[in-house]
Order: structure tokens, then C-alpha cells, then sequence
């Protein structure tokens, strides 16, 4: 919605004559244009096309008022100024939105026209005439409800229109959507159908330069206008039966396609798979039984639909009998009823071709879709215009810095706002957002670079992790190294030192990861903090898995006539560790390939999260579930065999070690998810390091606590369990 300069009356004057410059100036005239009025302490223009056709479109500035003739009464439009009143209404109510501050609103008629438009836009500039002359002077206009429909994507170029704001996508992302749908139907060669004006001239142009990347190819492009003589429609006709096109794309609003439309069914062209601008792809006309059967199955995107419940009960209360002087409702009445509705005073003999009506009419049992307000989507946005500019205003009003008094009066303040919405502190004419990066100040005068948040090196929690994290890898090297020095040994025999030497370089590579957390992320630790965690996980549990399953049939082995431990020698072991890690390799390459981690920002008020999105949950819970699945197993079969007859129990130890890394990733799942900001990544991190030092001390400090403090145990017979 844009914010109109108060220039008052001067823009309908005009200097006095004389050979001298004059700054007297005399008001030239009025433009005589119905208006719905209601008087407030801030007031809001509003223009809408309530009727779709001017019928002199050769009219003048300077022509007389009653030259200037509108006809064709339209009930979505006017649908539209209702909700712009109930929106109004609604905030006036509001205690908590702009108290003692009251809105009001004058509403014209566009004609669908952009010279009646523009003399709309004037008369919202001048002082109203529904004022007495006694009356105490209103404010100027504030702010202009124009941008409801208004998708052009010119109007986005801030340095044309710096005080245009709109609530409705512009049509440079409806372009992009439009060619990707031809993409995906595989259609190569269509025509297109643009109005001649800026909303269809711009979409086709932003509609060709996209498909023509895609290597699709426009036969022709019509052009059309509901003020165009039939002639130049039927050219438009012809040149779509000479072609050899099936699908056709109409960047055309509804009352300019309408023309095109009775046409092209009078001559019955039924072949024609037409792809639809948001400006008619929902609008009654095409699914009326006339136009259906060649219109009928038009696809495109459609506007947002909302639901505004308590609208319904307004829009019923809509009466030519409230306010016989309010504008559009005698017409609306007719439109709806069926009968003219005579104002105090009209004779009863009318030039209209509707019976009079008789007083008793209702909207009760009305079913028209007028009255339908569970799928808004125009109508929103007009809802949303005007809420946007009632909060603009209570935020200027109201929010101020701290402890500061503030002497501004009323008028001062509608004079600021209708220069510019942003701030008053400094007295600047014009301002500007900061960047997502900066923050406002207090004084609202400067950008401040807003801090960046992330788990790094430099602050304590991040040195503490990182040394843990270092600690944890030079006892793994540490441990690999005893093990390779007493390979020879009964407790490292027993331990199957195949196994401890794979599970401890896991272990290494595990208290590595940590590494890849700590730091500014980038996209590729983003990428590999989670996929590397992953995967050495999954080969450490793979191992503890085979070393579980090598117990279990060790103690079976015993058995008479049990020859399963010879089943399960080396080579099946590496077989059971290799298809476990693989499987979970699997899952991370599918991660990335699909939907992989990303750098991500996450803004708030003074600082600037920067982390690392998971990209998609289900893969990140699903490498997390495979763990836990592997984990789970190896605990059922260790807890099973913890009470093998031998002084070496290696079961025992890996129950303990499933014991403490289940339990540290089960409480991780909850406090992952509510830790904020950089805590999560710590969060993840201490479970990373607790679960590998878990496995790290249960598995192979009773191992080292033999081969250091007590040698003599170091032997076959007390491994056995042999007094």
C-alpha cells in the first residue's frame, strides 16, 4: 500500500492569471466520484474497480463531473471495499491496537481504468467533499489500499515507487512457477496472450526469458484489452486457429480476457489447454456453462485462500435501508435482490430496468457465493493492507526508546507518516531497513553489525570440548599402541585382538568428530559433522557387535557337540562389521545426495544463529535410529552371555559399555531438540564424547588395569578361569 505525499488541494489548482506570478491558486473543480467516507483521526484511501467498464472513455480532466460514467457492476470488487471497512471497523475495536487513535476511510472507483484511477488518486489527495464546510479540517490521506492485486513485477523497483509496499506475491516468482509447470507437463512449443498494460506485457516477458531456458519455444503473443474493437480481437482469434499450438498461456486480467473469451467460444475452439495468470484462474466467469466448454480445465496458481469467519455477518448486514447515502449499495442491492431500492426523496418511476423495491427484501437466506468468507484470497489481502498499515502506525505512535518523553502532536505526526512509514527520531525524510545482518539501534539513526553466534574455539565451553576431544583421541592412539605391544599376550588374545584394534580406531575417529562441530561452519563440516559421526559410530558398534557375537559362540563352542565356534572365525567377523558400516554409509550417501546439510542463519533481535541444518530430519533421526538399532542388539546378546564361567568376562564389559551409551543417547533426543542456539551442537558433542568414553573405559581399562597393575593375572589359566 503506498504512502501518499499530503498535497493537498494544489493538485486540482491552478495559478491566478496575470502577467506576475501569483502563489494564489483557485481549486479548477471536483471530480463528482461516489465514495464510501467515514471521518477518523488517520485516514485511508481506498481504490477498487466496483464497476468493470467506464462507458466514456474519451473523458477529460477537464470535462464536467457528470461526463464520467461507470457500468458493470462487480461483486468481488465490491466485496472488496467491505472488508477493507471491516478491517477498519474491527482494528477501531481493538483496544490493544492503536487505543484512542481511530481510522477512518474514503473509498472510490477505479472504472477499471487507469485514467478514472488516477482521478480517484487525486480526489484522495483533496479534501473530501462529505465533510461540512463548518467542519474542522481532516487529515490527508495516510496511506493508499492499492496493492491488493497489484503483482506487476515493475512495481518492485524501490527507486520508481520507494513508497510502495504490497501484499501479494510479485509476478516475477509467478513466472518462474508458470514455466516450471510447463516443464513438468513436457510441453514445448506453446502461444501466450498478454493485456496491454504493464501487468501482461511484464509476465510474458518474465514468462518467455524462463521457459526459453528450458528450451521452450513461443509460436506467437497476442495482445488484448477490453477497450479493444472486436476487430483486433479477431485477429487474436485467427492468429490462435492458424497456429499449431494445443496450450496457451493468458497473462490477462479477467475483464480484459472476457472479450477474447466470448469469442473464442462463439467460434468454438474447444482444443486449447490454457494456462491461467492469478488475475483469472479463480474467477467465476470461466466456470460459467457460456465459457466452460472451451475455458473449462484452465490451470494455474492461485493466490493464497484464507478464511475471515466473522466477516460473513457483516457482509449480510449490508442494507441500502442503513445508509441510503452510502455509495455502491443501491447498486450492490440490485445486483443481489433484484429490485432498485429508491432513496428518501426518488420518485418512484425509474429508467432502470429493475422493478423498485418494495422495503421487505432481505439477505437472509441468501446463498450466494458473495457470502462465502472460508476461501478469501483477494479479499485477504485487502484484509492484510489495511492491518499492515494499522500496525505501522501503532509502532510509530507508540513504540519509543526507554525512558525518553516524546512532545509530538497528533497533526505533526500524520504529516511525518504521510511522508514516509519508518522514523521519527532522528527528523529524517527518508529511511531505510537494515540488512538481515544489522540490528536498528536505539536511536534508530545506525545499523549495527548484529553478533554472530556459534559453538567456537575461543570461549571456554568450546576449549573444554576440544580438549576432552583430544584427550579422548590420545588415549585411543594410546590404548592401540599397549595393544599392539602385548599382541602376544593371554588378555589381548582373549579380547580378540583383531577386533579391539579395529573397535580402537573407530573409537580414535570418533572423539575426532567433535572437531568438525566446534568452529564457524561452513558447508563442508555442515556436511560432514553429521555424516562422519554417523559412520564411525556404526562401525564401532559393528565391532562391539562381532566381539559380542565371538563371545556368545565361544561359550556355545563348549557345548558337546556344539562345532558353531568354527563357524564364526575371522573372516565372518570382518564380514559382520563391513555389511554393518555399509549399510549406514548407504543411508549418508542418500542423505546428501537427496537432502543434505546446510549452512543456515538463524536471525533473532541483536544476533545472528549460524549453524548447521540437518537438511532433513528423517535422515538425521534415521542414522540415529540405525545406531540405535545395532546398539540394541549388541546389548539383548551381551546381557544374555554376561555370566560366562571364566575370569575374563568380556560380555559383562560390554553390557556395562551398551548400558551407558544407550542411556546417554536416549536423554540426547530431548535435550537436542530444546537446547537453543550454539547448545545444541554442544549437547550433541557431550553425547558424542560420553558414549566413546564409555565404550573406551568399560571395554579396555580392566584389559590395561592387567597388563600394568596386576601382570600375574596376565596368564592363560586365570583368563580360563583355572585356579
Amino acid at each position: 500500500m503506498p504512502v501518499l505525499n499530503p498535497l493537498g488541494e494544489a493538485s486540482l489548482r491552478r495559478f491566478s492569471s496575470g502577467h506576475t506570478p501569483s502563489f494564489a491558486c483557485e481549486l479548477l473543480g471536483r471530480f463528482d466520484m461516489p465514495s464510501l467516507f467515514k471521518a477518523g483521526d488517520v485516514m485511508i484511501g481506498g481504490i477498487f474497480p466496483v464497476f468493470n467498464k467506464q462507458e466514456d472513455s474519451s473523458a477529460s480532466f477537464v470535462k464536467e463531473p457528470d461526463k464520467v460514467k461507470c457500468a458493470g457492476f462487480d461483486l468481488r470488487a465490491f466485496r472488496w471495499t467491505q472488508v477493507m471497512i471491516f478491517a477498519i471497523d474491527e482494528i477501531n475495536k481493538d483496544s490493544s491496537l492503536l487505543p484512542n487513535v481511530s481510522l477512518g476511510y474514503r473509498i472510490l472507483d477505479s472504472c477499471a481504468s487507469p485514467t478514472n484511477t488516477l482521478r480517484a488518486a487525486l480526489t484522495l489527495v483533496s479534501s473530501p467533499v462529505e465533510i461540512e464546510p463548518t467542519a474542522p479540517c481532516l487529515p490527508t490521506i495516510s496511506a493508499l489500499i492499492v496493492s491488493y492485486f497489484s503483482t506487476c513485477a515493475c512495481l518492485s523497483d524501490k527507486g520508481k515507487y520507494p513508497t510502495f509496499f504490497r501484499t501479494i506475491p510479485s509476478d516475477y516468482h509467478q513466472a518462474k512457477a508458470l514455466a516450471a509447470l510447463v516443464k513438468h507437463f513436457g510441453w514445448t512449443w506453446i502461444g501466450a496472450i498478454q493485456s496491454d498494460n504493464d501487468y501482461g506485457r511484464n509476465g510474458v516477458q518474465a514468462f518467455t526469458e524462463e521457459v526459453k531456458k528450458l528450451g521452450v519455444c513461443i509460436a506467437f503473443v497476442g495482445t488484448v484489452l477490453r477497450t479493444y474493437p472486436s476487430s483486433k480481437i479477431l485477429d487474436v482469434v485467427d492468429m490462435i486457429k492458424q497456429s499449431t499450438v494445443q496450450v496457451i498461456l493468458s497473462f490477462v486480467p479477467e475483464g480484459d480476457l472476457y472479450p477474447l473469451m466470448r469469442e473464442v467460444v462463439r467460434q468454438n475452439i474447444t482444443h486449447i489447454q490454457w494456462i491461467a495468470s492469478e488475475a483469472w484462474i479463480t474467477a467465476a466467469r470461466p466456470s460459467t456453462p457460456e465459457i466452460y466448454s472451451s475455458f473449462g480445465g484452465a490451470i494455474g496458481f492461485v493466490v493464497r485462500k484464507m478464511a475471515i469467519p466473522k466477516l460473513r455477518h457483516f457482509l449480510m448486514g449490508i442494507s441500502p435501508y442503513t445508509d441510503r447515502k452510502a455509495a455502491f449499495v443501491r447498486d450492490f442491492w440490485e445486483k443481489m435482490v433484484g429490485c432498485w431500492p429508491l432513496s428518501a426523496g426518488e420518485p418512484s418511476g425509474s429508467e432502470r430496468s429493475s422493478k423498485t423495491c418494495t422495503g421487505a427484501e432481505t439477505l437472509v437466506d441468501s446463498q450466494d457465493l458473495f457470502f462465502n468468507v472460508t476461501q478469501l484470497r483477494v479479499s485477504y489481502n485487502v484484509y492484510k493492507a489495511v492491518y499492515a498499515v494499522a500496525h505501522a502506525l501503532h509502532h510509530l505512535i507508540f513504540c519509543k526508546k526507554e525512558g525518553e518523553k516524546r512532545y509530538i502532536t497528533i497533526i505533526y505526526l500524520f504529516t511525518v507518516f504521510a511522508w514516509k512509514i519508518v522514523n521519527i527520531y532522528s527528523g529524517a525524510a527518508d529511511c531505510s531497513p537494515c540488512p538481515q545482518e544489522y540490528w536498528s539501534n536505539d536511536g534508530r539513526d545506525q545499523c549495527i553489525l548484529k553478533t554472530v553466534e556459534f559453538l567456537s574455539y575461543h570461549e571456554p565451553m568450546g576449549i573444554a570440548l576440544t580438549m576432552v576431544s583430544l584427550l579422548g583421541t590420545c588415549l585411543s592412539f594410546a590404548t592401540m599402541l599397549v595393544f599392539i605391544h602385548y599382541k602376544d599376550t593371554p588378555v589381548v588374545k582373549a579380547s580378540n585382538s583383531e577386533l579391539s584394534s579395529l573397535l580402537l580406531f573407530s573409537l580414535f575417529l570418533c572423539f575426532l568428530c567433535p572437531l568438525t562441530f566446534i568452529g564457524r561452519p561452513t558447508a563442508w563440516t555442515c556436511m560432514l559433522r553429521h555424516t562422519a559421526f554417523g559412520v564411525t559410530f556404526a562401525l564401532c558398534i559393528s565391532c562391539m557387535l562381532g566381539k559380542t557375537i565371538v563371545v556368545v559362540t565361544a561359550f556355545r563352542a563348549t557345548l558337546p557337540g556344539n562345532n558353531v565356534a568354527g563357524k564364526f572365525g575371522p573372516s565372518q567377523q570382518r564380514i559382520i562389521v563391513c555389511s554393518c558400516t555399509v549399510v549406514q554409509i548407504f543411508i549418508c550417501v542418500l542423505w546428501l545426495n537427496l537432502n543434505p546439510p546446510y549452512r543456515d542463519f538463524r536471525y533473532s533481535h541483536r544476533k545472528i544463529v549460524l549453524e548447521c541444518n540437518t537438511g532433513s530430519e528423517t535422515a538425521f533421526y534415521a542414522v540415529l535410529g540405525y545406531i540405535g538399532i545395532l546398539a540394541g542388539i549388541c546389548l539383548v546378546l551381551a546381557f544374555l552371555s554376561r555370566k560366562l564361567p571364566d575370569n575374563f568376562n568380556e560380555a559383562k564389559f560390554i553390557t556395562f559399555s551398551m548400558l551407558i551409551f544407550c542411556a546417554v543417547w536416549i536423554t540426547f533426543i530431548p535435550a537436542y531438540v530444546s537446547a537453543p542456539g550454539k547448545f545444541t551442537v554442544a549437547v550433541e558433542i557431550f553425547a558424542i564424547l560420553s558414549s566413546a568414553f564409555g565404550l573406551l573405559i568399560c571395554i579396555f581399562a580392566p584389559k590395561c588395569y592387567i597388563l600394568f597393575i596386576k601382570p600375574e593375572r596376565n596368564t592363560k589359566k586365570h583368563v580360563m578361569g583355572r585356579n
